[in-house]
């Protein structure tokens, strides 16, 4: 089974990467990667992460939109429902599977901060309002890094599902 899960793992950072590259918003681009690997198809959740890109509405001021949308996906398939809504401990499972994508994402990156991210991969951070600074971060190779980091968020969120569904298939 653990080669299935890094084949599908791998496959969910492919399909991830792909979209980043050519139709960018990576909380989006990282849901349609695990998504795709995974044969699910749901896209109000898909929808709802419009506007999560580039660390939240394109500010960089916020978590990364990978991660976001891999913890989207990881409270889709394991989170509390509306009719459980008053058992607090009901979504603790998605809490603890979240918290581990978030530690993995970030000992790999060292923060999950998209602007801390964007400095330590390409030396600085872009207003991606703004079109000169958009040009510059296109020439410096923002879409290669970015994708990088969506395809790793979608790979790792990815692994976790598949090794928590192997360890309780009844859930």
């Amino acid at each position: 089974m653990e080669e299935a899960v890094e084949e599908i793992s791998n496959r969910a950072f492919g399909l991830a990467r792909q979209y980043e590259r050519k139709c960018t918003g990576c909380s989006q681009t990282a849901i349609a990667g695990i998504f795709d690997a995974l044969n699910i198809e749901n896209d109000d959740i898909f929808k709802a992460a419009s506007g999560l890109a580039d660390g939240f509405g394109l500010t960089g001021d916020g978590t990364c939109g990978s991660l976001v949308g891999g913890a989207m996906v990881i409270g889709y398939l394991f989170g509390r429902e509306r009719k459980e809504f008053s058992d607090m401990m009901k979504p603790m499972k998605s809490y603890m599977l979240s918290k581990k994508l978030h530690d993995q994402f970030v000992e790999k990156y060292g923060s999950c901060r998209c602007y801390d991210i964007q400095k330590s991969l390409m030396g600085r951070t872009f207003n991606l309002y703004d079109p000169e600074e958009y040009k510059e971060a296109m020439k410096l190779g923002m879409m290669d890094y970015c994708s990088e980091v969506v395809g790793n968020a979608a790979k790792l969120a990815t692994k976790i599902i598949l090794e928590e569904e192997e360890r309780n298939p009844q859930d």
